[in-house]
């Protein structure tokens, strides 16, 4: 028994050659939604020490394009060196085809912290700030990517005979769980609900560096646990044991979050400086 799976096309719009598909619709959306999502965070002073945020709308606004820059290049440069070196090597333009899929969480979190590091320096803006107020806005796009690779019907999970297991078209035609929606509702929808109840009930912006390592703490663990259920990828398989290349990427996320978890309680709330 297993339920079927929905076939949709993975082109969502197609006018003549140009072709928009769910993947690239995706990534869009989750960029669009997250900087309304930080906006609003930034023009509400109640959330922050003193009654004023460390940075601005306009900021945000002129921040989109980089971290947009960073998550794409980031994402395919980091699929291409911890899932596919071999391929992207004898390859290289395929680097450039991204609607033929293949990003990488942690790639593009590298690429959006060296975003974050650059246009910071540029502006004068403080760091940890920033990483916060983009950390409360990351899980609109792991939502709508882990949705998106549903669509295509990539990423999917290991072989089950739970009531809910769907058969992949490229599962080899066994039961399988939908891995990539268990990540949609924890990376996405609980993780966000998470982070909403600390900036919100907790004051955690007020904290610097407090929210984006919980975020790194959470996104971690859930990230663990899915890949318990979620198939390895062929050309990688188990790294060691039982260990994927989820994991692994995933682990010092956690490290690195409880260490600011614990430097920014430690430090304290902090009122920003005047910008003139």
């Amino acid at each position: 028994m297993a339920l079927p799976f929905p076939k949709i096309d993975p082109v969502a719009v197609e006018i003549g050659p140009l072709a928009v598909r769910w993947y690239g619709l995706a990534y869009f959306v989750g960029i669009l939604l997250g900087w309304w999502y930080a906006r609003r965070q930034t023009n509400n002073p109640r959330l922050w020490q003193g009654d004023r945020a460390p940075l601005t709308v306009a900021d945000l606004d002129d921040f989109v394009l980089w971290i947009t820059v960073g998550i794409i290049f980031g994402g395919r440069l980091g699929y291409a060196l911890f899932y596919q070196p071999d391929h992207f090597l004898n390859e290289p333009l395929a680097f450039f085809r991204l609607w033929e899929g293949g990003m990488s969480f942690h790639g593009g979190l590298i690429g959006t912290i060296v975003a974050m590091m650059a246009f910071s320096w540029k502006r004068g803006l403080p760091l940890m700030s920033l990483f916060d107020v983009v950390s409360t806005a990351v899980p609109f796009g792991l939502f709508f990517g882990r949705i998106a690779n549903f669509i295509n019907g990539e990423l999917f999970g290991r072989p089950t005979d739970v009531p809910w297991a769907m058969v992949f078209p490229g599962g080899g035609g066994v039961p399988r769980h939908p891995s990539q929606l268990y990540e949609a509702a924890l990376e996405g929808i609980l993780l966000f609900l998470i982070l909403r109840l600390l900036t919100h009930h907790f004051r955690s912006l007020r904290y610097p560096g407090l929210t984006s390592g919980v975020f790194l703490i959470f996104y971690g663990a859930f990230r663990i646990f899915v890949e318990f259920f979620r198939q390895p990828d062929p050309q990688l398989g188990f790294i060691a044991a039982f260990l994927t290349m989820g994991m692994i990427l995933s682990l010092p996320m956690i490290l690195i979050g409880a260490g600011a978890v614990i430097y920014a309680l430690r430090r304290g709330p902090r009122t920003p400086e005047v910008r003139v």
